[in-house]
């Protein structure tokens, strides 16, 4: 844990700050992790405690990260740990509350993103949601897999190319940045705007495209940071995209197509890390858009589904 923190703390500061597409997130559920760690040494305890103590510190990670409490306990049970007992309920979830009352403090108690409250969308939109989940799905499949060559890729750099090989990636990063700082970075701007219905369906895909090269190659690289945040910002250009498309379609049935980005989010965020309730409980805290709960459903069950029934890894 001694390594870990300083490593993730400044090592997350210059990636993320330097513009890679990655997310503050890692860096905090990891740390959150050695933190538990430490503590756990400190007091002796045993190897099952110990674990317990470690995947509070996660979630308390996730929870600081996005001022998402409920999100950082549903992780741990669903995701990191998947028992459900007292003991490791009740660390996470006091770990995870005590995490977003501090992180409150000092960043304000409102959602990450800022955008609307949209309306309970109608019944009739149900089955383009459900559409949303399917394609959510297959675009996860193909972004695991890109993510995995892209780690295999860099592993397999020779070690005198390595810092070469870095400073490539970083002058790309740079270089997008020059053009549109929207684009860089965690892509909170961006995934804002798609929230908000700012952007025209024409240039969706150039920002998917680039995004998403930006997010697999930053990655891919090794740096301290994390994958949940880019990931949001493609899901969100792909359900603002689908609701964009069926408003043209069917005004009437999907009166408003920037409450699809919220719902694109849960979805593609379930299709890759396999956790449909922590992606749902993330976006709803996230976003304050509870009255898309019904859709968050059928879009993650979709999504959810899609990625088991092709034996995604």
């Amino acid at each position: 844990w001694k390594r870990v923190l300083p490593v993730k703390f400044f090592g997350g500061i210059l990636a993320i700050g330097s513009g890679l597409a990655l997310g503050r997130e890692g860096p905090t559920v990891q740390m959150g992790g050695a933190v538990g760690d430490a503590i756990s040494r400190w007091l002796k305890v045993s190897e099952r405690e110990r674990l317990t103590l470690i995947s509070a510190g996660a979630g308390a990670g996730l929870a600081a990260a996005f001022n998402a409490p409920l999100s950082g306990l549903v992780f741990v049970l669903e995701e990191v740990r998947r028992d459900f007992q007292p003991i490791v309920f009740g660390a996470v979830f006091v770990a995870a509350a005590i995490a977003d009352i501090i992180a409150r403090i000092g960043s304000g108690q409102f959602p990450v993103f800022a955008v609307p409250s949209y309306p309970v969308p109608p019944l009739t939109s149900l089955p383009i949601f459900a559409l949303l989940g399917i394609v959510a799905g297959l675009f996860g499949i193909h972004f695991n897999r890109s993510l995995l060559t892209a780690i295999e890729v860099y592993a397999r750099v020779p070690a005198r190319f390595v810092l070469p090989a870095a400073a490539i990636t970083g002058g790309i990063v740079g270089l997008v940045g020059w053009f549109s700082p929207l684009m860089i970075g965690s892509g909170h701007a961006l995934a804002e705007s798609a929230l908000k219905g700012d952007l025209i369906l024409t240039a969706i895909p150039l920002f998917l495209i680039i995004r998403f090269l930006l997010t697999i190659t930053s990655y891919g690289t090794g740096a301290p940071g994390g994958i949940f945040a880019p990931l949001l910002v493609l899901g969100a250009l792909i359900g603002l995209a689908i609701g964009q498309i069926a408003n043209a379609l069917m005004p009437d049935v999907v009166p408003i197509p920037a409450a699809f980005a919220v719902v694109g989010m849960a979805a593609y965020f379930t299709a890759i890390v396999r956790a449909p309730l922590t992606g749902i409980m993330l976006i709803v805290e996230m976003t304050g858009n509870y009255s898309q709960m019904l859709p968050l459903l059928v879009s993650c069950f979709c999504a959810y589904a899609i990625a088991e029934f092709l034996k995604d890894l």
